[in-house]
């Protein structure tokens, strides 16, 4: 009987502390909303809604789950940042850099990603409905069952194209005598 008790307490006990290692650090936010920098923080799950976050530094930070809906980040530093289920809606994210961040499951809908950088990025089953994308670079980036501005959904095969190319079935890699503005790779 000892044994049960000890062990529940060794489990309740680590799960506990492991839930407070993934939680919202408070200190990291006054940071941010003091100084506008913050790599590297730890702000998953933080309500910054309407925030002005404009230029902000917020490399490798960690705002999974965080709200950012119609939060100002235009020229904002979000280089490795994990953004996964973070919700973005109505957010400004323009000459942004999100360069090899996780947006998986990110709601991005009605957000002007316009001259932002998603170079590598991680956009796999995010939410792009309505968003302004002009001047906008993909390159690289997963659109794994992903929806688009339009409303489509991508397929569940990872592609390596950007969104800036019309969509035709040719083959990678092959490039020919004729006016096409670009190539679509399909994965495999």
């Amino acid at each position: 009987m000892n044994i049960k008790i000890v062990t529940a307490t060794v489990l309740f006990t680590f799960f506990g502390l492991t839930a407070q290692a993934f939680a919202l650090n408070e200190q990291d936010l006054e940071l941010l909303r003091t100084t506008n920098t913050c790599p590297r923080c730890d702000l998953s799950g933080a309500d910054l809604s309407q925030a002005r976050l404009s230029g902000a530094n917020l490399r490798e930070a960690n705002l999974k789950g965080a709200n950012l809906s119609q939060a100002n980040l235009t020229n904002a530093d979000l280089t490795g940042a994990n953004l996964e289920t973070a919700v973005l809606t109505s957010a400004n994210l323009s000459n942004a850099s999100l360069t090899g961040a996780n947006l998986k499951l990110a709601s991005l809908d009605n957000t002007n990603l316009t001259s932002a950088g998603f170079i590598g990025a991680n956009l796999e089953a995010a939410n792009l409905t309505g968003a302004k994308r002009q001047y906008t670079n993909f390159r690289g980036a997963n659109f794994r069952l992903t929806t688009m501005p339009t409303g489509t959904v991508t397929s569940d095969k990872n592609y390596g194209w950007s969104l800036q190319r019309p969509a035709q079935q040719v083959e990678c890699d092959k490039f020919k005598n004729q006016k096409v503005p670009g190539t679509t790779c399909r994965g495999e």
